[in-house]
């Protein structure tokens, strides 16, 4: 069975994006990268949105507020094209120009499911906020991971990310720091249907 992976990376308020940021919010490091560098081979799962902002950044398109690429953004878009990608959408038309990517018209929680039932590789989404939101009601996510970054976007954020979840624990099976200043958190999630009534054991 495939274990699912939700995957992201805020500010410290919890926002996906900045208005006017870089990448990273232009604070990855060495030991960062490194990590990054060592992660095993996944497929990523994704919806419209983000298909379309990573294949435009795959086809050269710079993020706004930026001329050019920074290498860490290259290598991190060249990772993403040479991997297998699944893609749920019901408004994008094939062939998608985006290499390595599968078009899932299905369902997404049940297509999600099939797929954790048949495989036995690594699943983790990326970005794809409200597809996240849907595999985790639907208690598919086996490790929900955080890196967050040194900054708050109150002006410039964007892509709240907690907005319309459930309530949730989370059990921490993982915690480091890098380049003494992103902060990693992993959990294993799960899904309440009312806040515990007493305090944990």
């Amino acid at each position: 069975m495939s274990e699912l992976l939700v995957d992201f990376i805020t500010s410290l308020d919890g926002y996906a994006s900045g208005e006017g940021w870089p990448g990273f919010w232009g604070l990855e490091g060495p030991e960062y990268l490194a990590w990054l560098g060592e992660q095993p081979e996944v497929t990523y799962l994704m919806g419209a949105n983000t298909y379309r902002l990573m294949s435009g950044f795959a086809a050269g398109e710079v993020p706004d507020g930026q001329d050019e690429f920074r290498p860490e953004e290259e290598a991190s878009v060249d990772e993403l094209t040479r991997a297998p990608k699944v893609v749920f959408s019901s408004s994008l038309e094939e062939p998608l120009t985006w290499a390595n990517c599968t078009l899932v018209r299905d369902d997404a929680v049940e297509a999600v499911r099939a797929m954790k039932e048949d495989g036995s590789g690594l699943l983790s989404t990326i970005g794809s906020l409200s597809l996240s939101r849907s595999l985790l009601r639907a208690g598919l996510v086996d490790r929900f991971r955080v890196g967050i970054f040194p900054v708050i976007t109150g002006a410039t954020g964007a892509e709240r990310i907690y907005d319309g979840y459930p309530d949730v624990a989370l059990e921490m099976i993982e915690h480091r720091t890098f380049d003494g200043r992103i902060q990693l958190v992993e959990y294993e999630p799960r899904v309440l249907e009312h806040p515990p009534l007493g305090a944990p054991a």
